[in-house]
């Protein structure tokens, strides 16, 4: 099949390169913007009681006072507030009230610090609208206009809240986006020079993907706006190094291959054909591993997984279409002066260092696999000492940001809790009033919760069915602690419920809690689907049930390693209290999906090499000789690309960026080099029971022309070494 295709691009060159252009016009010209939201809640089901808890507040009390944004004001040189700074900060409210800026329902003032240096404005917003770009907007003006309303004061005032950090973590994400997508050019840009020296080939991917990107990016909006997915930031930061990234791996194992095949003596325009042949199903396998891995996302219950999966699906598969035809059409017009002025693609180095760690391999793969394996054994134990952390606000943002030091100030002038208190809602079940003599008695039991500092009845509603318990707890909301603790007044909040009534418990805490449920559900579900999807591919490319079980439980040693690596990297040597609590579902999907690619690669080569008459250890060290110059090429880019997200300044980017990267370089340099192909040179022909798919192909000619073999002509190994 791979073959036709070859042929079919490679004969209508110009007329695939016009497809893809009209195609990408009208979609990018067509294509809905895509929406983005930063409210939490949102991205959970509503059968979750922090959810359920907010129904009942939304109903029970509509016009419940919930800051979306807090002003904080302060001295200039540190004192105490005096009282004409008091004055300032009404006159300052009762102004800003009076603006009817867009979205802003209520302004009132806020409660001073104990120790008199702080006091606050607080704004609500439309609940409608939470998370959504027009808050941010809203929170732009409010911070330009309490600024100018502060001048000609002894006042400082900083703008916090959710809608604050909203609109920080948009400006961090622009700012973040535009560092990550020029550190992938220039690490793909110079990666490829120091490769190929040849300038055509260094700029070619970037023009191809980029054309690529702007097909995917229209796709998945389509997508978004079709199934009313949720979209966040954090998943333009990673289309950007998953197109790019992905994207040059697959140039980069036909452009081996079609140098390899120009090697072995085949026409330009038959060189590109033969490439395509022999590693389309390669491709294609491991498109297809990294697209069912990331589709594998839609089954968690988290609505910003859920939409990264399908767009990321959508990424891979464009580029996947783009590397059998746009690449291979561009390639054959170009031709071998794509490598120009570079002239080593004419002769294979002789003595090169692949070869002789091919033949490593080849002498003595047990130990090969033993030492490879324990490197990631070692690694793995780190990941016993995971913590989650669950703040995406601070997380998506550096600490110097204004909501981020409102926040900080916040947690010093008040207590931690209560910026972010907790409230169960007390109903009754048979639609009668609640007895209010029980109030008393229920708020002490709530109050007497480990880890709780105080809880109250603070408001209750007109028909007196709903009582809403306000509920300060002595740690920061997005800690373990605080979501042990408000685990814990669940627990009596239900049980010591009075007769007849039902408890919720709503808040930041009681969101987190639930998100961190969902995120223990997503791994239980996610992570199997994703690696038995892995394992029907493997099996389907390689004719084996043998080959995927091993190869699947190499990939998932790389998981362990890289979370590990991660653990000790971040909660050990930079004192991080915990990783952000996606970090192991990227990991997972990144490092299992993303680093299969190389582990088909080089398993196909050494089927490949089988089925010319080698045995296995000799097809191992035959495959690594030949496939190791691209994975490590391939896998040196990816990881360098991943790691650019480093460069964005927040903590979850951060994370993200360096286990990804690191978990690339393992499944590359570690895995695919050498403990799946040692492992395989010793399990032997029993790795591909019970089908036959390592030996030897029938002669050329004696059953049919060498073109039209299953995967494409058969070279003599003679040919090959030349």
């Amino acid at each position: 099949m791979f073959q036709r295709v070859g042929k079919a691009v490679v004969r209508h060159p110009v007329w695939t390169i016009v497809a893809w252009l009209i195609a990408a016009v009208a979609i990018v010209a067509t294509a809905p913007s895509l929406p983005s939201n930063s409210d939490e809640s949102s991205f959970l089901p509503k059968s979750y009681e922090s959810i359920r808890a907010s129904d009942i507040q939304h109903k029970a009390f509509p016009s419940a006072f919930t800051p979306s944004a807090i002003a904080l004001y302060q001295r200039a040189d540190g004192g105490k507030l005096t009282a004409d700074d008091e004055r300032d900060v009404a006159r300052i409210t009762t102004e800003l009230g009076q603006k009817h800026i867009d979205q802003v329902q209520k302004v009132v003032p806020g409660p001073p610090s104990k120790d008199g240096k702080y006091t606050m404005t607080l704004v609500q917003m439309d609940k409608k609208t939470a998370g959504q770009p027009v808050q941010a907007d809203a929170a732009k003006v409010l911070r330009d206009d309490v600024g100018q309303l502060t001048k000609g004061t002894h006042l400082q005032v900083k703008l916090g809240g959710p809608a604050a950090q909203a609109l920080d973590a948009q400006d961090a994400s622009k700012a973040g986006n535009a560092l990550i997508g020029l550190g992938t050019f220039a690490i793909i840009l110079v990666s490829l020079l120091v490769i190929f020296r040849a300038p055509i080939l260094a700029v070619l991917p970037l023009i191809l993907i980029a054309l690529v990107s702007a097909v995917a990016k229209g796709l998945i909006a389509y997508a978004t706006k079709l199934f009313g997915l949720q979209a966040n930031d954090s998943v333009s930061s990673i289309l950007i190094v998953v197109l790019f990234g992905v994207g040059t791996d697959y140039f980069l194992f036909l452009m081996f291959r079609y140098r390899e095949r120009l090697r072995a003596g085949d026409e330009p325009k038959q060189a590109v054909i033969n490439a395509v042949a022999r590693v389309g199903e390669a491709v294609a396998s491991a498109a297809g591993a990294v697209g069912v891995a990331f589709l594998a996302l839609s089954l968690s219950t988290l609505g910003s997984l859920k939409q990264m999966g399908p767009a990321l699906a959508i990424a891979v598969t464009a580029t996947l279409v783009a590397a059998l035809t746009l690449i291979p059409a561009v390639v054959s017009l170009i031709g071998p002066k794509v490598f120009w002025p570079s002239k080593s693609w004419q002769h294979e180095p002789r003595g090169a260092s692949f070869a002789a760690l091919g033949r490593g391999v080849q002498r003595r793969p047990a130990l090969t696999a033993a030492a490879s394996g324990l490197v990631l054994v070692v690694l793995a134990i780190g990941a016993l000492g995971f913590k989650a952390n669950f703040d995406l606000a601070s997380g998506s943002m550096p600490k110097t940001k204004e909501s981020m030091v409102v926040q900080d100030e916040l947690k010093t002038a008040y207590s931690a809790g209560a910026a972010a208190p907790t409230d169960v809602y007390l109903s009754s079940t048979d639609g009668k009033p609640l007895d209010k003599s029980a109030f008393a008695a229920y708020a002490d039991k709530l109050g007497a919760v480990d880890g709780v500092a105080s809880a109250r009845v603070s408001q209750l509603n007109k028909d007196g069915t709903t009582a809403d318990f306000t509920v300060t707890l002595k740690y920061e909301a997005a800690t373990d602690k605080a979501i042990a603790a408000v685990d814990r007044v669940r627990d009596v909040a239900h049980s010591d419920a009075p007769a007849g009534t039902e408890a919720v418990v709503g808040g930041l805490s009681s969101i987190y809690k639930d998100i961190d449920t969902a995120v223990d559900h997503d791994y239980r579900t996610v992570f199997p689907v994703a690696a038995v999807l892995i394992m029907i591919i493997l099996g389907l490319l390689l004719r084996s049930v043998v080959a995927p079980w091993y190869l699947i439980a190499s990939v998932g040693l790389g998981f362990g390693a890289t979370l590990g690596a991660t653990v000790w990297v971040f909660q050990g040597l930079r004192g991080h209290s915990g990783l952000m609590f996606l970090i192991p579902v990227i990991v997972y999907l990144f490092v299992v999906a993303i680093g299969t690619d190389y582990n088909i690669l080089m398993i196909a080569r050494l089927r490949e090499e089988a089925r010319e008459g080698r045995t296995p250890r000799e097809a191992a060290g035959v495959a690594l000789r030949h496939t190791g110059p691209t994975v490590a090429a391939a896998g040196f880019i990816l990881a360098a690309t991943f790691a650019t997200m480093m460069l964005a300044g927040n903590a979850l980017l951060k994370e993200m960026g360096f286990a990804v990267s690191f978990g690339i370089a393992i499944a590359a340099f570690v895995m695919a080099m050498f403990f799946t192909p040692s492992l395989t040179a010793l399990i032997g022909h029993a790795a591909w029971w019970p089908g036959h798919a390592d030996r030897a192909l029938p002669e050329a000619g004696s059953e049919a022309p060498a073109d039209e073999t299953p995967d494409g002509p058969v070279r003599t190994p003679s040919k090959l070494h030349n």
